[in-house]
């Protein structure tokens, strides 16, 4: 009986908030910390581009149809679009895993992530576009060679 109150408990308690209730202050401010844009590996490949010449939009909309995706670095002329993912919240891999705690949260979480990715992959180059993932545990001269390499392969309409 005890179980199946402590299953109903945590039923309710997962239809009461949209998020689980946070493991403790560190956790949490942690989890704040974390940024949509200008990430320190998305930063340091825009750095290391701009340094080699290169002139980019950074986090611009592409719309395509009634969908708009947003890049992390745009290069509008030559239809490239480059995406900086994280390992943990694109499920890379190597490195990315699956949550042991509030996994009821984080596993369709996850999996929503890796659906999106795919749809905008498949949305840009069907509008004819280059797109480009890069894992953020890239080295940024192996990640600068592959943009270069893109933008090369890539005529100028």
């Amino acid at each position: 009986m005890a179980m199946r109150d402590e299953a109903e408990a945590l039923s309710e308690a997962r239809a009461s908030r949209p998020y689980p209730a946070p493991l403790n202050e560190g956790r949490s401010r942690n989890m704040r910390a974390n940024r949509r844009a200008n990430t320190k590996p998305e930063v340091r490949l825009r750095a290391a581009l701009h340094a080699l010449g290169y002139r980019f939009r950074k986090d611009f909309v592409v719309k395509i149809s009634d969908v708009r995706v947003r890049p992390d670095i745009v290069f509008t002329r030559r239809k490239v679009a480059v995406f900086v993912d994280g390992c943990f919240w694109h499920v890379c891999p190597e490195h990315g895993r699956q949550p042991t705690i509030n996994e009821w949260y984080w596993a369709p979480k996850l999996r929503r992530n890796m659906e999106r990715d795919q749809r905008a992959n498949e949305l840009l180059s069907g509008a004819g576009w280059t797109v480009l993932r890069i894992w953020e545990h890239e080295s940024v001269d192996s990640s600068v060679e592959r943009v270069a390499s893109s933008l090369d392969d890539r005529t100028c309409v």
